[in-house]
């Protein structure tokens, strides 16, 4: 696989900023057909989210302002892996600290990564379920609102404007394919 055409060579990176959330480099490329430049990139620590689905199909999501793009919308509960921390373990953590509840049983559902042509940035996805209330949540200044909501509503959620972060999306799109079964 490495010697496949097409594939880019990599001499080298610098830095141009970093911190712990964030590092955008410089990674000095070289392009199949032979020429060499600089190309950006931002690197992101891994993120976790959690699809908690309860024995009626409903799906817990919490409703949200992005300040950055200063929109609302419906999410599912989630954040960063801290360090040495397995993803499965960081998605069972912030669904505790955001949401106050715990799935009993907890598997892998999709992992993707959003912009691979600039951005590094690992999404582990988990599907939970037989949820268990533990109290209230911690976090505080994650949402306004959540709610159980039926996860066949997520096409219409979407569709409405109501669902539009990309990791909830696809989450719940493949829970749904999930659920359908094959041959759906």
């Amino acid at each position: 696989m490495n010697d496949e055409p097409g594939r880019w060579q990599t001499f080298g990176e610098r830095a141009i900023y970093a911190s712990p959330w964030v590092r955008l480099g410089q990674v000095d490329v070289g392009l199949p057909d032979g020429g060499r430049y600089w190309h950006h990139v931002v690197r992101l620590p891994p993120v976790v989210m959690m699809v908690l689905l309860d024995e009626a199909n409903r799906v817990l999501l919490l409703w949200r302002h992005r300040f950055i793009q200063d929109r609302w919308g419906w999410e599912l509960p989630g954040g960063l892996v801290d360090e040495g921390e397995e993803p499965a373990q960081a998605a069972v953590r912030e669904l505790a600290e955001e949401t106050g509840y715990r799935a009993r049983t907890v598997q892998p559902l999709i992992a993707f990564q959003p912009r691979s042509g600039t951005v590094e940035s690992q999404h582990f996805i988990f599907a939970g379920r037989e949820p268990e209330r533990l109290g209230d949540p911690t976090e505080v200044n994650e949402f306004s609102r959540l709610e159980w909501v039926p996860l066949a509503s997520a096409p219409g959620l979407i569709d409405s404007g109501e669902m539009w972060d990309a990791g909830t999306q696809l989450a719940l799109l493949r829970q749904l394919l999930i659920t359908a079964g094959p041959g759906q």
